[in-house]
């Protein structure tokens, strides 16, 4: 897997998302709260989907006091919704917008950590239903609003357990190396057809409720905010990376 970074002089423009309509998932709280700020704040239209009306109506008062376009605002549950709810999405973004120029795929579950041989099937079970088959769905379910965009970027969460496997790590590792091969497929399809170009990124150890459940004696003030590491989500998001697919990027060296 070839990876890839930014370069360290990279300096997004103040409106380099001005005009896209761009969706973001799990958009209520940490990385996903501060990538849908960061794409408002840079000019987007911003979809805000998740699990939580009250968070993702504290995000869409924080967008809208920052100045920021107004937001749509989408409750889903990943975990439970169905073909016909992704469907129901996108009608409702095609009615809206007639197209979509940028998805991310944020929300993830971590779940439990342990041996395989102890693992639970319904924890592995709901991890791969939220990281897996639901970004399968709303891609799938998106990819004609996705093609209506003059160029559209599509950005899968990864993580470092989903480029080298480590012990203990179960259904979130596999999880991610799925990620990573849902990209690798997506982008070579559509790479020679299509204006929509797919990559995968990991924001590595950031601030946030996973992270902290996931190493409970680690200082939280050890790793940078989300709205630290928002360059990599600016970078793809935005026109600056046109023509760049296929990429697994790394928002931390």
């Amino acid at each position: 897997m070839t990876q890839h970074a930014l370069p360290d002089d990279y300096t997004p423009a103040a409106n380099i998302l001005a005009e896209k309509v761009i969706l973001v998932t799990g958009a209520g709280d940490g990385i996903g709260r501060a990538a849908a700020e960061c794409f408002a704040g840079h000019g987007a239209t911003v979809v805000l989907l998740g699990r939580t009306q009250e968070k993702l109506e504290a995000v869409y008062d924080a967008i809208e006091n920052a100045g920021g376009a107004q937001p749509a605002l989408f409750p889903l549950d990943l975990a439970t919704a169905s073909e016909d709810d992704y469907r129901g999405l996108a009608s409702a973004m095609e009615n809206t917008f007639g197209r979509l120029d940028g998805l991310l795929h944020n929300a993830s579950l971590l779940r439990e950590r342990r041996p395989i041989a102890s693992a639970s099937w319904q924890a592995w079970s709901e991890v791969m239903q939220v990281n897996v088959n639901a970004p399968f769905l709303l891609t799938k379910a998106l990819l004609p609003l996705l093609e209506q965009a003059a160029q559209a970027s599509v950005v899968l969460t990864s993580s470092g357990v989903g480029r080298r496997g480590r012990a203990y790590w179960g259904a979130y590792s596999v999880s991610k190396f799925a990620t990573e091969g849902f990209m690798q497929v997506l982008a070579d399809e559509l790479e020679n057809t299509s204006r929509v170009r797919v990559n995968s990124l990991n924001p590595g150890a950031t601030n946030t409720a996973m992270r902290r459940a996931a190493y409970p004696a680690e200082a939280p003030t050890t790793n940078p905010s989300p709205a630290n590491i928002m360059r990599s989500y600016l970078y793809l998001m935005s026109d600056d990376s046109s023509g760049v697919t296929g990429g697994a990027f790394s928002a931390q060296p």
